[in-house]
């Protein structure tokens, strides 16, 4: 994560855009603060950058299983690492959360991966892959994370109208 560039989108180079606000940049770095008092290391990132724009880095903190940054939905470069002893350790992790948007999983064992992604409760599971929204592809959370999905075939069903016709013969 040290690696990607923090630039406006239009730049040659950019990997790492800005936030969506000043509001929203001023949340991430919020989170991340509470998360390294609360124990939390900081291993990369964490400072928001001088100047102007809504710019957060790539962040990596690693944090034990009651730290507070895993009670938010983080919508900003942060990778909270927590550290578990088995699949099972880390489905139940994964679900104790009241989110569910996306989740990532990432494995050299493609059946053990799959077998993952289905018992997570999430909305879209990505696996070994950082980027997983596609135009194709239904979008859309569980939980608290939304109802519904948009894209893809999903996503048109909110725009039908069904008919029940019962009929005696």
């Amino acid at each position: 994560m040290g690696a990607l560039k923090l630039a406006p989108g239009l730049e040659d180079g950019a990997h790492l855009g800005a936030s969506v606000s000043i509001k929203e940049r001023n949340k991430i770095a919020d989170l991340v603060s509470a998360a390294v008092k609360a124990g939390g290391k900081l291993i990369l990132g964490g400072t928001t950058p001088e100047g102007a724009g809504a710019f957060y880095p790539a962040t990596v903190v690693t944090v034990d299983k009651t730290n507070p940054i895993l009670d938010n939905e983080v919508f900003g470069p942060v990778a909270p690492i927590v550290t578990f002893d088995g699949d099972a350790e880390a489905i139940e992790l994964a679900n104790a959360t009241e989110y569910g948007l996306i989740s990532y999983v990432y494995s050299s064992d493609l059946k053990r991966a799959i077998k993952t992604a289905e018992a997570i409760e999430s909305g879209m599971v990505a696996i070994n892959r950082g980027v997983i929204s596609d135009p194709a592809a239904p979008f859309g959370g569980v939980k608290q994370s939304g109802l519904g999905r948009e894209g893809g075939f999903a996503g048109i069903y909110e725009f039908l109208e069904t008919k029940y016709i019962g009929v005696e013969i």
